[in-house]
């Protein structure tokens, strides 16, 4: 049985379709409650158990997975997905905005986490953490979502340390640009966002099918994967992350992004918030809230 959060859209939602159709049995958690019952519909409840479930909550998580338990017995996998971003400098974001993202980022993995080792222990399963490519270079304008990252990807590593002798397999997901309802919605809101990802050199701009990024996690689930790359060129990245934070990137980067995050900020203070009108919409109807329907990079 798999745990998957962040599972009514994007990567999650898709993730989940491919492993239904591998035969799978999935509790899929999320704060969408919408979003969620439409994809436990289209899975069928024999396959699919939903509980909407805020990642910011312990409590929450553990009465997922306790609900996961009773339905299907046992979790082998989990995939810590759920995610949110913020837009504008450490000087314009909205600081609620801000503590959300870490909370939901880097908070709520650890939340999914403590909430499902007991069973994972006892059936030897497999932890799937998703970080990002913003673990390995920073970008400005997206402070909370690159350090909520970097630090999933710390704790990814520290976690795969201590469950090793219990056999319990630890992953590590890095993604450049995928194309979810994230990645579109801040396409949609900020012009200087576009124009940041055309600035960016070779692939590092180009926005990979949600597809591609569901296929490489069911592989990781399959294989046990200790790290997974989408594309497989970010991989690249993660050996050169001391060369992406030195005097010489930084250089490259501030000419290249010259002016854009004045722009950011100029947008957001029109747009009259820090992140999508979707996540805002979303965290707002179900502010910790919890119970049984038939969780978002």
């Amino acid at each position: 049985m798999v745990l998957v959060t962040g599972a009514a859209s994007g990567i999650g939602a898709q993730t989940a379709r491919l492993l239904a159709a591998r035969g799978a049995r999935l509790v899929l958690c999320d704060i969408d409650s919408i979003g969620l019952a439409t994809l436990a519909n289209e899975l069928g409840s024999a396959r699919a158990l939903a509980r909407q479930a805020d990642v910011r909550s312990l409590e929450q998580m553990q009465e997922a997975v306790a609900a996961g338990l009773e339905r299907f017995g046992g979790i082998d996998f989990v995939i810590a997905n759920a995610g949110i971003a913020s837009y504008g400098s450490v000087l314009a974001v909205d600081p609620d905005t801000f503590r959300r993202v870490i909370e939901v980022n880097l908070v709520g993995v650890f939340h999914t986490v403590r909430a499902s080792l007991t069973t994972l222990i006892e059936r030897r399963g497999y932890i799937l953490v998703v970080s990002s490519l913003a673990a390995f270079a920073p970008a400005p304008g997206m402070v909370a979502y690159g350090a909520s990252k970097a630090g999933v990807e710390q704790l990814a590593s520290a976690l795969r340390l201590e469950l090793a002798h219990l056999g319990v397999g630890v992953g590590c997901a890095h993604m450049s640009w995928i194309d979810t309802p994230m990645v579109r919605d801040a396409q949609a809101d900020l012009a200087s966002f576009g124009t940041s990802l055309a600035s960016l050199p070779g692939p590092l701009g180009r926005v990979t099918p949600v597809q591609h990024c569901a296929k490489a996690f069911v592989r990781a689930l399959e294989r046990r994967r200790r790290r997974v790359y989408v594309p497989a060129w970010v991989a690249l990245l993660g050996w050169a992350k001391p060369l992406l934070s030195s005097r010489l990137a930084e250089r490259e980067a501030l000419a290249r992004g010259a002016g854009l995050i004045e722009r950011m900020d100029e947008e957001i203070v029109r747009l009259g918030r820090s992140t999508s009108a979707r996540t805002a919409a979303v965290q707002t109807s179900n502010t910790l809230g919890s119970g049984e329907t038939t969780g978002r990079e």
